[in-house]
């Protein structure tokens, strides 16, 4: 991994190149705009060419009538004709910026209005295309807020019946954790496993709804990354213990910034492929990297790991590999899961593995300084 320390110079350096690309970039702007005012004069030629034709026409009868005259007169005429043509550039240049303005404003809000005051601007054929247009992009946007309106009611219900599951769940566990002792060790794994499972599903159901969904309802503050882990080794507390894991906590513990439940809901996702592709005698080791513009956690175990050529896909929707029986029955919806939401919290997330030797996630998180 390379290394995120750089020298005071390298940071003037890079802030010089930065204000150099903006430079660079208004130039480009500027060329942009000279050659899309060229484009829209280009379509006036022929009307141009005929102004000039009858220019040169009025010329030849001057010249007809009387040479001394014209000669007299050449530098007017020249500065004449050439004013002429700058004043029907100018105003053709502003009729233009004023149509395209026109037009862009009823494209971004095709109501009544803005279909009106393009109208008037256009022709009456073009007025009339212009009138078809709106009709459609009205029916359009019509059927698009419609569309939005049953994803924020499907939205809502996804997150009702999430958390309207997670009570009957809830009572499974209290009943594990009172009345474990009466229950046979096999039997406890097994409802200790449903219940896992379940909860695990039910919160990925939940974090798909809410990645794709219209509302983002993160909650970003400092935290502690020790503290996260361990709320998720206790979920998985039961599992760990059954499969004999051993687990190593981080030496040092620094804040973050980030949207706690779902960083805990991305870390669980990485604990839990821990848990399903184990080994004998597994070990799960997390450590912390600080750096100065980013901080990485790491997340290595020791398990079945992946193939080289499957490292590329592991975040794809619906992609689990062809390793063994776990992941034939797998989602891969996982990953999928934690990459978007990496996305949305501006986390990197790097995979690395070689097959029968473990898998490692590092999930980096920009340094952001309180205050």
């Amino acid at each position: 991994m390379q290394s995120t320390e750089r020298q005071p110079a390298e940071s003037r350096h890079a802030l010089g190149k930065e204000e150099s690309r903006k430079d660079r970039k208004k130039g480009r702007g500027k060329k942009n705009g000279i050659m899309h005012n060229g484009k829209r004069l280009m379509q006036y030629i022929p009307w141009f060419c005929l102004c000039l034709g009858i220019d040169g026409f009025a010329v030849l009868l001057l010249w007809i009538a009387d040479v001394k005259a014209l000669q007299a007169m050449a530098a007017t005429i020249v500065l004449a004709t050439a004013l002429m043509f700058a004043a029907i550039c100018a105003v053709v240049l502003f009729l233009e910026q004023g149509r395209a303005k026109a037009f862009w404003d009823f494209l971004d809000t095709p109501d009544e209005y803005h279909e009106k005051f393009l109208q008037k601007q256009l022709s009456v054929s073009q007025a009339e295309e212009i009138h078809g247009l709106a009709l459609v992009l009205r029916e359009k946007q019509d059927a698009l807020s419609a569309l939005q309106t049953r994803l924020e009611e499907y939205e809502e219900y996804v997150e009702t019946w999430a958390h309207e599951t997670k009570m009957p769940l809830s009572l499974l566990a209290l009943l594990l954790d009172n009345r474990r002792e009466e229950l046979p060790e096999q039997v406890g794994f097994k409802l200790d496993y449903i219940q896992s499972r379940l909860q695990e599903s039910i919160d990925q159901m939940l974090f798909y709804a809410r990645i794709k969904g219209m509302r983002k309802d993160y909650l970003f503050e400092h935290i502690s990354v020790d503290s996260v882990i361990q709320e998720v080794l206790e979920d998985y507390r039961p599992l760990l213990e059954e499969k004999g894991f051993r687990t190593v906590l981080p030496e040092t513990d620094i804040p973050v910034y980030t949207d706690r439940r779902s960083f805990r809901f991305l870390l669980q996702q990485v604990v839990s492929n821990a848990v399903k592709y184990s080994a004998e005698q597994p070990v799960l080791h997390f450590a912390v990297i600080p750096g100065e513009r980013t901080c990485v956690l790491s997340v290595r175990d020791n398990g079945t790991g992946v193939k080289s050529c499957d490292l590329p896909f592991l975040f794809e929707k619906g992609f689990t590999g062809d390793c063994g029986e776990n992941r034939k029955k797998a989602t891969g919806m996982g990953l999928y899961l934690a990459s978007e939401i990496g996305k949305d919290l501006k986390l990197a997330l790097e995979a690395d593995s070689q097959l029968g030797e473990g898998f490692e996630m590092r999930i980096v998180f920009p340094v952001v300084h309180s205050g």
